[in-house]
């Protein structure tokens, strides 16, 4: 038998509107069910994976709804993504920085990609004036980067095809930003005799014009 729908009197107001229709069986589910085991991960790829493709579309725009309330476009402090490591000399990544990559991650995964390139770009900065060893956990986590930064640049590309750029001019700026770190980055590891680590960025957005 299938479970009551909420009824909205018996809930706080501001409850009742956050939950609206959602069945309280799948809502109490919903608030229980642990992120860690990943359990809401295979719930939801497993549904979107057999609906109709407009259910995944529905998806990402109500995610791109809770990214926008959540200040999407903000990293509130770049200082302290990477740290010195036990030599003193080389840097290494900090925890702060897989949280920024995991929130780059569901933006442009969201299809957010300008918002995601925004706080690239920033990463991107932040490593310059650094040195990091040829391998090692640096070296590791700056060819994710890399790797990142091209998945975002595809994902801007979808959110001009599927005209949800609002501003063009904006949308430029943001590429001629995270440019001018990718360039700035490759003459900063040149004087410390590093390798260049965003190389597939380069190549993805030398020639890209909007």
């Amino acid at each position: 038998m299938p479970a009551p729908e909420i009824a909205q009197a018996a809930l706080p107001q501001d409850h009742a509107k956050t939950l609206g229709h959602v069945n309280l069986m799948v809502d109490t589910l919903i608030a229980n069910a642990s992120i860690d085991e990943q359990v809401l991960r295979a719930i939801t790829r497993t549904l979107l994976a057999t609906s109709t493709p407009s259910l995944a579309a529905s998806f990402t725009a109500a995610a791109r709804s809770r990214l926008r309330q959540t200040n999407a476009k903000r990293i509130a402090s770049t200082n302290r993504l990477f740290a010195t490591g036990p030599d003193g000399i080389h840097a290494v990544p900090t925890a702060d920085l897989g949280n920024v990559l995991a929130r780059v991650r569901s933006l442009y995964g969201a299809g957010m990609g300008f918002s995601s390139i925004g706080q690239l770009s920033r990463v991107v900065s932040a490593t310059i004036g650094l040195k990091w060893q040829r391998e090692g956990s640096m070296a590791d986590i700056l060819a994710v980067i890399d790797a990142d930064i091209c998945q975002a640049i595809q994902s801007c590309k979808e959110e001009i095809v599927g005209g949800r750029v609002a501003d063009l001019a904006v949308a430029r700026d943001t590429i001629s930003e995270i440019w001018a770190s990718i360039e700035q980055s490759s003459r900063d590891v040149a004087v410390w005799g590093g390798e260049f680590p965003f190389d597939k960025t380069a190549q993805s957005i030398q020639y890209w014009r909007i």
